[in-house]
């Protein structure tokens, strides 16, 4: 019980840091919405503290293909 408390602190420490480097980045600011964008700051988020040892991850471009409804 008590080892779940540590692991969802240090889950969330490492997410906070994550969010102030894209908010360093500044992601935030950037009125453009796309895909890449949104994946960009995901990745970001979720490389936490991997962001600072050189990690700068970014989506490129998205194709998503979504199937059409039938006729």
């Amino acid at each position: 019980m008590r080892g779940s408390g540590i692991i969802g602190t240090i889950l969330l420490v490492w997410l906070l840091i994550g969010v102030f480097a894209a908010y360093q980045r500044d992601y935030f600011k950037s009125s453009e919405t796309s895909c890449a964008t949104a994946g960009s700051i995901a990745l970001t988020v979720v490389a936490g503290p991997l962001n600072y040892a050189g990690a700068n991850p970014k989506v490129a471009d998205c194709n998503i293909n979504v199937p059409q409804p039938s006729q």
